[in-house]
Order: C-alpha cells, then structure tokens, then sequence
C-alpha cells in the first residue's frame, strides 16, 4: 500500500481524504499493524487507483508476459512520446521499465529525483546530459545514473528513437519523490492508451 501511494506522490492525508479511512488507520495498515476488512481495502484500492486484488493476489510470472505485437500503449497528455509498457504494476515490485518512442527533435526538460535510471539505446541516438556532461548515444549503448544528478536528453536526429528505460524509485523520509518525464505515471498527467 505505501509503494503504490508513493508511486501516486500521495501522502496519508491526501490518502485519507480520497478513500474516507482515517490517517491513523491507514498508517497502522502501512506498518503491518492492522489488517483491514475488504471493504476498507476496498476503499483504499480505489483511492490508489488499483483493484483490492492488487494487494492479496499473488504476483505469476505469466501475469508479467507482454508479447510485442500486443503490448500495452500508451501517451502521456502533453507529450509526444509514445511509451509502451513492459514492466508489471505489481505489489511487491519495485521496478518500473518502458520502452521509449521518441520523435525527431524531442528535448527533455531537466529533472532531478529520488532513485536510479538505466537507459539502453534500441534504435537510433540521443544525446544524454547527466550533470554537466553529455553522452551520445546510439544503438547498443547504455547508461545508468543516479536521479538526483540533473539530467535531461535529446533526439537531435531527423528519425525516431527507441530507448529502453529502467527506472527504480526510492524514497525519502519525508515519503517525497520528484517527477520525472522519463517516469511517465505521474499524478498530474493524464495516460492516454493508443489504439491500434
């Protein structure tokens, strides 16, 4: 329940006032120390934007399957990347990884955040700032780096990039995570899924 609120960059109040469960309660279910009924599971499910089994099903392999004609597309609303969708929203995992379809003449905004990022060139190039150096990377390349040095990215080139992105979020005491254009399930951006 704490890693999808997080994942939500929701705080307990903010999770109280969307489910109707009491902040105490709610922290006393993040500490394993009371175990909700399912209709307050329930509740909470649907304030974190998950179904209850979220919580009690327990992950398979074959859950985690995406095949590549059929894998899961999707934009986020204000943006020209289109992402597709390989890793699993799982409880338990703490992994998050895309792959990244990046248009001719993309440039990022600079961000910083809690975690790590490994980024591997599929296709194409981009040019990486992490801090005050520049990578330029083609197929083939890869790079991992930590979110809380400054970084932004390119595609400079006249033809689409494709970057598999890995990202692992951590968090502070303060339960705080910055936003990242590279970790697309943010808040405050609305997923848009692409037909096909």
């Amino acid at each position: 329940m704490r890693m999808q609120r997080h994942r939500m960059a929701m705080t307990l109040q903010q999770l109280s006032a969307a489910s109707g469960v009491s902040v105490g309660y709610l922290s006393q279910v993040e500490r394993g120390n009371a175990t909700p009924t399912l209709g307050t599971l329930s509740q909470i499910a649907a304030a974190l934007d998950v179904d209850a089994d979220f919580f009690v099903r327990t992950p398979r392999t074959v859950d985690s399957l995406t095949r590549g004609a059929a894998r899961p597309r999707f934009a986020v609303a204000g943006s020209s990347i289109e992402y597709e969708q390989i890793g699993a929203e799982r409880a338990g995992h703490e992994m998050t990884s895309y792959v990244m379809n990046v248009p001719p003449g993309y440039e990022s905004e600079t961000v910083t955040h809690v975690g790590e990022e490994i980024i591997y060139i599929l296709e194409g190039e981009i040019s990486q700032m992490v801090g005050e150096r520049e990578y330029l990377m083609t197929a083939g390349d890869s790079l991992h780096y930590l979110g809380t040095t400054p970084h932004c990215w390119a595609n400079r080139t006249d033809r689409q990039a494709r970057i598999l992105w890995v990202g692992r979020m951590k968090y502070d005491k303060s339960g705080e995570i910055g936003q990242s254009e590279a970790a697309p399930a943010e808040s405050s951006r609305e997923m848009l899924p692409l037909r096909r």
